[in-house]
C-alpha cells in the first residue's frame, strides 16, 4: 500500500486560516459509507442526524500554550515546541536552530528573565529543564498557541479560546482535537436534552503528529507514541450503548484511536498509557460505530485511518466533493460525519 494512494490536489484558497465566528456554523458534510451517499448540511443540524441511544465520546484534552521562542548563548535563533511533559520542571521537546543545541547549554526565553537547560538529546527530542514554577506555569506565562505549519500565520490572542474546545480539561496537548472545535455548549446540552450520552477519553495530542509520512510504503511507517487515558465509565457507557441498539459516535481521530487501543485485546477496557495504534484500510474497527472528523492533509496518517473506516473510494468522493463545494479545509476547517 503506497503512501500516494491517499494523495489529493487542494486549492490552497481552501485552507482555513481562522476559525468561523460560531462554532456550530461550520458546514458538515454526511458521508454514509454503507450506501456511499453523501450529503451537505451545517454542524448545527447534528441533532437531525444522530440520535438516543447513540453515544457520543470526545477527547477532553487541553492545548496548552507550547511553542517558545528564545537565543542560545551565542545569540543564535531558537525555537522550541513541547512534545510531553516529563517532570513538573523536566520537558521533552522538539528544538530548531540554525545548528542543534548542544548539551548542558542555556536557552534565553525571549522577553522574560527564564532561562532553561538543554540536559540531553532523546531520539528527535531534547529533555529541556525549566527553573520555577515550572513547565507548565511558565508556558502558559509566555508560550504561543502552536498553530500547524499550514496556518501560515502567527497565533493571535483569539486562538487562546478557538484553538481549545468548550470540554477541555486535561492539559498536555500541543495540538487540539479539531473535530471538536466545531461543538458549543448549547449544542451539547441539546444533545444531552435528546437522551445522548456524552463520555470522555483523553489522548494527548504531540508534536509528532505534525511530522509528514517519509516512507514510501504505508506499512513501514511507524506512530510517534501519545498518551492516552480511558476510564471505567467510558467502558460502561459503550456496553450500554450497545445493548440499547445506539452507536458509539467517536468525535475526532484521537478519539477513534483511544478508543481502539483500549480494545487492542480484543475487548474494551479501562487502559492509561502509551499508544502508537497505527489504523490504515484492513484494520478491523471493533468499538467505533460512527465518526465525527474534520478534512486532513493528504498522505497523512488521518487519511488513512478515515479510509481504513468509511473505505479508500468513498473517501476519495466525499474529498472531491467537499472541493466541488469549497468546504473549508484541516484544522480551523468544516466536518464530516462518517456513519456505516
Amino acid at each position: 500500500m503506497k503512501v500516494s494512494e491517499f494523495e489529493f490536489d487542494l486549492p490552497d484558497r481552501l485552507i482555513a486560516r481562522y476559525p468561523t465566528e460560531e462554532r456550530t456554523a461550520s458546514r458538515l458534510l454526511h458521508l454514509d459509507a454503507k450506501s456511499g451517499t453523501i450529503g451537505h448540511h451545517r454542524f448545527s443540524d447534528l441533532p437531525d442526524l444522530i440520535a438516543a441511544p447513540d453515544l457520543l465520546v470526545m477527547n477532553d484534552t487541553r492545548v496548552v500554550p507550547a511553542r517558545l521562542f528564545g537565543a542560545k548563548s551565542t545569540g543564535g535563533r531558537v525555537e522550541l515546541l513541547l512534545e510531553r511533559v516529563l517532570e513538573p520542571n523536566l520537558a521533552l521537546m522538539q528544538i530548531r536552530s540554525s545548528k542543534p543545541p548542544r548539551a548542558a547549554s542555556y536557552i534565553d526565553l525571549d522577553d522574560t528573565d527564564y532561562r532553561v537547560l538543554v540536559e540531553s538529546k532523546q531520539g528527535g527530542f531534547y529533555e529541556v529543564r525549566f527553573p520555577e514554577p515550572g513547565v507548565l506555569p511558565i508556558l502558559e506565562a509566555v508560550g504561543h498557541i502552536p498553530l500547524p505549519p499550514y496556518i501560515d500565520r502567527d497565533d493571535e490572542s483569539g486562538d487562546r479560546e478557538r484553538y481549545q474546545t468548550v470540554y477541555a480539561q486535561e492539559q498536555g496537548a500541543v495540538a487540539a482535537p479539531t473535530a471538536g472545535l466545531h461543538f458549543d455548549k448549547p449544542l451539547l446540552e441539546r444533545l444531552a436534552g435528546m437522551g445522548i450520552e456524552q463520555r470522555f477519553v483523553t489522548l494527548h495530542v504531540g508534536a509528532g503528529t505534525f511530522q509528514p509520512v517519509r516512507v514510501e510504503n504505508v506499512e513501514e511507517h511507524r506512530m510517534h507514541a501519545e498518551w492516552i487515558d480511558v476510564e471505567s465509565d467510558v467502558c460502561e457507557a459503550v456496553a450500554r450503548c450497545r445493548a440499547a441498539g445506539g452507536r458509539v459516535i467517536a468525535v475526532g481521530t484521537t478519539t477513534v484511536r483511544s478508543l481502539e487501543s483500549a480494545a487492542a485485546t480484543g475487548e474494551l477496557a479501562p487502559f492509561t498509557g502509551d499508544t502508537e495504534i497505527f489504523i490504515y484500510p484492513g484494520y478491523e474497527f471493533r468499538v467505533v460505530d460512527a465518526m465525527i472528523t474534520n478534512f486532513h492533509l493528504p498522505g497523512s496518517t488521518l487519511m488513512m485511518l478515515v479510509s481504513a473506516f468509511a473505505g479508500t473510494d468513498n473517501i476519495r468522493r466525499a474529498y472531491q466533493s467537499a472541493i466541488d463545494e469549497e468546504y473549508r479545509f484541516f484544522s480551523y476547517g468544516d466536518a464530516m460525519l462518517i456513519t456505516r
